[in-house]
């Protein structure tokens, strides 16, 4: 039996996709399988940033968790938890670190900031003037973020 036509065109066209499906699912278990990977110190990133969420979850209050939300409401739904796990274990080590009473806006601001990548500062800054709150305190932040990635 030989595939002509338009069979051959539509299980090619399945196979494209599904090797592109499976290269695309792969690459995002690979990164999180390397960030499960323990460092130098037995504890991942991951474990890390659990370990912030947890140690600094009481000092978290109603407004601050409602702004943690809405700053991340710009990401994509797939990935929101995921961030929002990522920016609040940030802000839950400069909490640690600053030996902060609790979560407050500005803290939350800085480690949005830190926590994300200089792609999407461009979304906080919207979201910070939606929200009338100025930008020009966390510049430096900005900057700093930005010379990092180059």
């Amino acid at each position: 039996m030989q595939l002509e036509g338009w069979f051959l065109i539509f299980i090619l066209f399945w196979v494209v996709i599904l090797v592109s499906l499976f290269a695309i699912g792969g690459f995002f278990m690979f990164r999180k399988f390397l960030k499960r990977m323990p460092k130098e110190d037995g504890r991942s990133d991951l474990d890390w940033e659990e370990y912030y969420v947890n140690q600094t979850y009481q000092l978290w209050g109603p407004n601050e968790k409602e702004m943690l939300n809405e700053l991340v409401s710009p990401v994509p739904e797939l990935f929101r938890d995921v961030a929002k796990q990522k920016i609040a274990g940030k802000i839950g080590e400069l909490a640690l670190k600053e030996k902060a009473s609790s979560i407050s806006q500005e803290l939350i601001i800085r480690g949005y900031i830190i926590a994300t990548p200089k792609r999407d500062h461009k979304f906080l800054r919207k979201k910070l003037d939606e929200m009338n709150i100025s930008a020009s305190p966390y510049e430096h932040l900005f900057e700093a973020a930005g010379k990092d990635s180059e």
